[in-house]
């Protein structure tokens, strides 16, 4: 072992650790975090470039489960549940419809329409021969006390976070339906997995702090002058860290075309090349566009599929093109002409002008039906916007390629067709398999996944025939297929990547080094 070339390189993060403890000890971020005052991200730091010199190991990872409280889960433990509002507004008011008990509580009608769903299950309430929601008389069920008490217990905790481990069975059922590890804005509690991974120091440690030592090398070595060392004079009386001068320079990348923007306009020149029209659409949508005009009922827990970004100022559209509206409310409200029964509830006109940012690409074909021609080929590449944990295979803003094939001797089969094509021709996929799927806007619905060579099997996108509830009330009397693909998990393949991000950061080095099979 060469101590001292291993000196040279040592960085005050890694100086510090092997200065204050020796093999015998367990280290860990949070000892670190306690002990050496470091933050989460330099214990982890020191670790790695430790590691990395063969002067400490991993000794032991132990998984644990954290339920974090939310804002939504705040405002729940200051006004209640929205189960505990309903049944208080009704004992005070006597039986009311749905729409009556959200304009009297101050809540969405969908919000109130779960409760009312949940609470009828349970005996609590029930809807009377006027199609109006009463009280029936029985007790609340005993998890809206334990969520009640899980919420306080949350607000007293150290971060707001309770241990898995430290739950009653009882708490952790009730807890287990509230909590959600993507998209929780609207879950009292959000999972958070976390690991505690223990390290040591290994042979050879002693001998290189030994040699800090003598030395004299601390770890509280100055890095670089700043402007206030400058002004204090403090540089005069520190120790400065050395410098490596042989260190290569960074290299200079000439601009040149991104290659996922590449693959993104290969995408659309095989598409026109199959005699499909493009469209597209603003960012910013209606929940009329979004949701109502695909058969979404307003109130109903589809609707959670898709977490959106609301948009704060202006927060409504101004109108809604008719005759749309008036034949999507009686598409939800009766049925209109597409011999549904529809989703019997009273459409919210208000709720439906609410701007927000798009979240599905169907969006664009939703807007395309009423002036597509018949037989037609469209498709678009649509940004969207959902709330979501960013992983390797999840991004909160994506992009999916949508279409539509309009026919009258368009069928499953035809669609199917289709979504081979996208995987085998565009994502260059050599594994596909095709799982029922539910969507609110297509039957049937089917999804097709492919198989990646690092991340396995994941979902590329979700496909179906739309329902007549979505293409009459549009004037559309032919069958419809419709799929939204992620273009942005056909490009892992593509592009032979692994990871989602890599399309997307700063540093595209492992990106420019491929090339897309196109």
């Amino acid at each position: 072992m060469d101590i001292s070339n291993i000196i040279k390189n040592l960085h005050p993060l890694e100086v510090k650790v092997l200065l204050k403890y020796s093999e015998k000890d367990d280290l860990t971020s949070d000892k670190l975090i306690k002990e050496l005052d470091y933050k989460e991200g330099h214990a982890n730091q020191a670790f790695s470039w430790l590691a990395g010199k063969n002067l400490l190991k991993e000794v032991g990872r132990v998984p644990h489960t954290y339920f974090e409280i939310t804002d939504y889960g705040r405002e729940l433990a200051k006004t209640g549940s929205v189960e505990e509002r309903v049944v208080s507004f009704l004992k005070a008011n006597g039986a009311k419809t749905l729409p009556e008990i959200a304009s009297g509580i101050g809540l969405e009608q969908k919000d109130i329409g779960s409760a009312f769903g949940q609470l009828s299950k349970e005996g609590v309430l029930k809807m009377n021969a006027e199609k109006k929601a009463e009280y029936t008389g029985a007790a609340l069920p005993a998890r809206i006390a334990i969520t009640a008490s899980l919420l306080q217990k949350a607000i007293a905790a150290e971060n707001g976070q309770l241990d898995k481990a430290n739950l009653s069975k009882e708490e952790l059922d009730t807890i287990s339906n509230l909590a959600k590890k993507r998209g929780a804005t609207d879950s009292p509690f959000k999972i958070i997995e976390r690991e505690t991974v223990t390290h040591k120091l290994i042979e050879g440690a002693k001998q290189v702090a030994e040699a800090l030592r003598k030395a004299g090398i601390t770890g509280k070595e100055l890095g670089e002058v700043t402007p206030k060392m400058l002004a204090s004079g403090e540089w005069k009386s520190g120790t400065f860290r050395g410098y490596n001068i042989s260190l290569q320079p960074a290299r200079i990348i000439p601009g040149r075309t991104n290659p996922y923007v590449q693959f993104l306009e290969s995408v659309k020149d095989k598409l026109c090349s199959l005699g499909f029209q493009e469209f597209d659409g603003p960012l910013v949508e209606t929940e009329f566009w979004n949701g109502d005009a695909l058969f979404m009922p307003q109130f109903h827990a589809a609707r959670d599929i898709h977490d959106v970004y609301r948009i704060k100022n202006p927060t409504h559209a101004k109108s809604i093109e008719e005759p749309y509206l008036s034949n999507i409310a009686r598409v939800h409200e009766n049925g209109g002409d597409s011999g549904s029964r529809g989703w019997n509830y009273s459409f919210d006109r208000e709720f439906t002008r609410r701007l927000i940012l798009r979240s599905q690409g169907t969006v664009l074909s939703a807007h395309q039906l009423h002036k597509a021609e018949v037989p037609g080929k469209y498709f678009g590449i649509a940004r969207c916007f959902r709330y979501d944990k960013v992983d390797a295979t999840h991004l909160s803003d994506f992009y999916q390629t949508e279409g539509i094939v309009i026919g009258e001797e368009a069928n499953l089969r035809t669609l199917l067709g289709f979504l081979k094509m996208f995987a085998t021709e565009i994502a260059g996929a050599t594994e596909v398999k095709y799982v029922p799927g539910y969507f609110p806007f297509t039957e049937p619905s089917v999804e097709v996944h492919i198989k990646h060579p690092v991340l396995g099997w994941f979902e590329l996108g979700g496909s179906g025939i739309f329902r007549p509830e979505v293409t009459k009330a549009m004037g559309i009397d032919a069958p419809v297929l419709a799929w939204g693909i992620g273009i942005d998990r056909m490009a892992l393949m593509a592009l032979g990547l692994n990871d989602l991000r890599e399309l997307f950061c700063e540093d595209i080095e492992r990106v420019r080094q491929r090339k897309a099979k196109f």
